[in-house]
């Protein structure tokens, strides 16, 4: 193809995001190997595939979260909204986890957790038992939900977004988030992320404390 014609084809709606940190940084609770796979192999896929599906119809163009309300629980709109949805829940749930992670949450979440939870260990028992107790593929998250926090749990790609509560981080559980490095022991990923990965600083800033 000629470099003029390439030039003038239309970039992509939507790119894969940076990782926020380098594809090793995560070890040893989170391989190189399986961030490659999951980060650069199935991100990357629903980033392509909503790219395709969006394509030429009237949601082409709409900012991510907008495509998702718009999709949701539409039966023309199935694949169309679970790659939009997983395109935005892998996004968030790589900013859920940092190096060096876990430990005390920001002192202003806190309280907020306290009141919900009792404390803090209990919060995390919570997010645990979502995540470990989720039956097949899906997600465990911490949101706010009419002003209080919440663990709640969604299966395959659903969110909390479309149930107008307010992600504050999330765990990822399907398979391909840690069967390389754990095989089918999901509690101890989720204990691992939970006590060395979990980014308290998203989550204070997603509750705007």
């Amino acid at each position: 193809m000629p470099a003029r014609a390439r030039a003038a084809q239309p970039a992509p709606a939507f790119v894969l995001p940076p990782l926020p940190y380098a594809e090793n940084a995560l070890e040893p609770v989170i391989s190189a190997s399986t961030m490659g796979y999951h980060y650069g192999k199935h991100h990357r896929a629903y980033i392509d595939n909503l790219n395709r599906l969006a394509a030429g119809t009237e949601l082409a163009g709409l900012p991510l979260e907008k495509i998702i309300a718009a999709s949701a629980e539409r039966a023309d709109a199935v694949a169309l909204f679970n790659n939009a949805a997983q395109a935005w829940n892998h996004a968030f749930y790589w900013h859920s986890l940092r190096p060096g992670g876990g430990g005390t949450p920001p002192a202003a979440l806190r309280p907020h957790i306290e009141a919900a939870f009792g404390s803090v260990d209990a919060c995390r028992k919570s997010l645990a038992a979502a995540a470990t107790g989720q039956f097949g593929s899906g997600w465990a998250w911490l949101v706010m939900d009419g002003g209080k926090l919440r663990v709640v749990k969604t299966t395959n790609a659903d969110l909390p977004l479309t149930k107008g509560m307010q992600p504050l981080l999330t765990i990822d559980v399907w398979e391909h988030a840690y069967y390389l490095d754990y095989q089918n022991r999901r509690a101890d990923y989720v204990e691992a992320v939970i006590d060395k990965l979990l980014n308290w600083d998203f989550a204070a800033q997603n509750a705007h404390v």
